[in-house]
């Protein structure tokens, strides 16, 4: 599974939670993915940039 897919499937998973504590795990663990995918995105474009 991508990140991408990973991020997808926690939001959905938030659209269908109704306890408290759940809803706090699973948005802690969305929160940590987007930041993962965006550091690789920038990773990616630095890359990009250095190579040019």
């Amino acid at each position: 599974m991508t990140l991408e897919q990973h991020i997808e499937e926690l939001r959905a998973e938030l659209r269908g939670v109704v306890d408290p504590r759940e809803l706090r795990q699973i948005a802690v663990e969305l929160e940590a993915a987007e930041i993962k995918l965006a550091a690789l995105e920038r990773a990616s474009l630095l890359a990009l940039e250095q190579g040019r």
